[in-house]
């Protein structure tokens, strides 16, 4: 996806309108889908860090939305599909 990281934009309402008209419009619906993914896991992992002494990491939850996200594609979000890696795919 063509977009970069919220940064210098006023607002993230003012990043996802921007990311959003960067992105080719195949890619959209993918976009829009990591873009809820991401902070669902994120929260999970917080979660879990407070919740049930998990240690925080990166590598973990980087990990896990790899996972999460294969997992969702073939579930059918056709649009994370098109967008993530085939070397994610969860037999």
């Amino acid at each position: 996806i063509p977009c970069t990281p919220p940064d210098d934009e006023p607002s993230l309402l003012d990043w996802w309108q921007s990311a959003r008209h960067s992105t080719p419009k195949p890619m959209r619906k993918g976009l829009g889908t990591v873009t809820l993914l991401v902070p669902w896991m994120i929260w999970k992992h917080r979660n879990d860090c407070i919740f049930n002494g998990a240690r925080p990491s990166m590598n973990t939850i980087v990990a896990k939305i790899k996972e999460e996200a294969a997992l969702w594609a073939n579930a059918g979000a056709l649009g994370l599909k098109a967008i993530t890696p085939q070397t994610w795919d969860v037999h």
